[in-house]
């Protein structure tokens, strides 16, 4: 995969403005929001039991987030990729603190039955959703994402989807084929919400990218090459969000193609 074909997902999205369809979490909203503005797209932030199911039908994606799980979040998560899903629309999951809390770990289980297009998570929550005993703490991820790339590969065999490991390295894979992004800057493990600010653009990616590998790909891509940029700007991580917008604002071609360091192979 060349890196210009990143740059063609970036100019669909600011061609199009797809509607992503986000059902997230508390800390990140706004973060999230942001980013997808900053990169083209139309964010929308709908949860309400009553709205969630004719919203996802008419949106161009939908990213869940299981931040902050209430159970009438819950409930509206699952009206709503039920609804996406009916609707052929491509979905993403990001199982956040999955293995460390047992409420949410079932509900990423029971959504996994929903075959979601693509999810996106560290290590340690990648291997719990495959049903492994991860090392992670809350949200963060106890293991590297090598680590953790024999479980996304089962994984992604067993849903579908296509799952992006993310880390120092990240990984995708489709079960069959294995990715690898080099990008990024380890300041921005020091803002909240970043990860999340990758699986809300992966669902930008979905909504103009029908290769869910490909679309995970370039969403990380995207966000790590403007991760370097704004790190060579920032005093700290206070001005690293700020400078992250910035960053996924202004990304062009000559600039992704300079700078990303993916490397995906036909096959294995």
């Amino acid at each position: 995969m060349q890196a210009n074909a990143v740059f063609r997902t970036l100019a669909a999205i600011r061609a199009r403005a797809p509607l992503v369809h986000n059902i997230t979490n508390l800390v990140v909203t706004n973060t999230t929001a942001n980013a997808l503005l900053a990169i083209g797209a139309s964010p929308a932030m709908v949860e309400a039991s009553d709205e969630v199911e004719p919203f996802a039908r008419v949106s161009d994606a939908l990213v869940i987030n299981l931040g902050t799980l209430t159970s009438p979040q819950a409930a509206a998560i699952k009206l709503a990729v039920a609804a996406a899903v009916s609707a052929g629309k491509p979905w993403v999951l990001d199982p956040v603190g999955v293995g460390a809390i047992p409420y949410r770990t079932g509900i990423a289980h029971q959504l996994l039955g929903c075959r979601p297009t693509a999810i996106r998570g560290n290590a340690s929550e990648i291997l719990a959703l495959a049903g492994e005993t991860g090392a992670g703490r809350g949200v963060d991820s106890g293991a590297a994402a090598a680590a953790a790339l024999p479980s996304a590969r089962a994984l992604a065999e067993r849903s579908g989807a296509a799952v992006a490991i993310t880390g120092a390295t990240d990984y995708v894979t489709d079960g069959t084929r294995v990715a690898t992004i080099s990008n990024g800057h380890p300041m921005m493990t020091r803002v909240t919400g970043l990860g999340c600010t990758a699986t809300a653009i992966l669902g930008a990616c979905l909504a103009v990218e029908s290769d869910a590998l490909a679309a995970a790909v370039h969403a990380l891509t995207i966000l790590g090459v403007a991760g370097e940029i704004a790190a060579e700007r920032a005093r700290g991580p206070g001005s690293l969000q700020v400078e992250i917008l910035d960053a996924l604002y202004a990304l062009d071609e000559e600039t992704l193609n300079r700078r990303a360091r993916l490397a995906m192979p036909e096959s294995e």
